[in-house]
């Protein structure tokens, strides 16, 4: 597994402010915050699992291009 990309990390901290966000929203009763809190949660799913791909195919485009060279 390599390092993780700027989209992972990126994702990782908008899931968590998002569940943060849904979570005050929730306890407050505020179904508009408690919505966008989801809303944020799932775009910063979305783009972690997007950088997990990128980082995906480049391992692979790394590991072919070792077995090229050998």
């Amino acid at each position: 597994m390599g390092i993780p990309n700027r989209d992972e990390i990126k994702g990782k901290v908008e899931k968590a402010k998002g569940a943060v966000k849904e979570n005050i929203g929730r306890a407050m009763g505020d179904q508009d915050k408690e919505r966008e809190g989801a809303a944020e949660r799932e775009k910063g799913r979305a783009r972690e699992q997007t950088g997990k791909a990128r980082r995906k195919v480049g391992d692979a485009l790394k590991d072919l291009g070792e077995n090229i060279r050998k």
